[in-house]
């Protein structure tokens, strides 16, 4: 089953203020998508680009 966060839980998750988010996912920073105009979040996409985001910053430390 796929797990579906709005903007409030994935601001939790990533632990940053929700204007952020919003402004992380407008600028497509963030994976999301609009279901009548209010953003949405896969988690597995998000925890995805947690992992790339981690692996491109070990990457650039080598």
């Amino acid at each position: 089953m796929i797990e579906i966060w709005t903007i409030k839980e994935v601001s939790v998750f990533l632990k940053i203020k929700e204007k952020t988010a919003y402004r992380l996912v407008a600028e497509g920073k963030i994976p999301g998508f609009k279901v009548g105009g209010s953003w949405r979040f896969k988690r597995n996409e998000i925890e995805a680009w947690i992992d790339e985001k981690m692996t491109i910053k070990v990457s650039r430390n080598n």
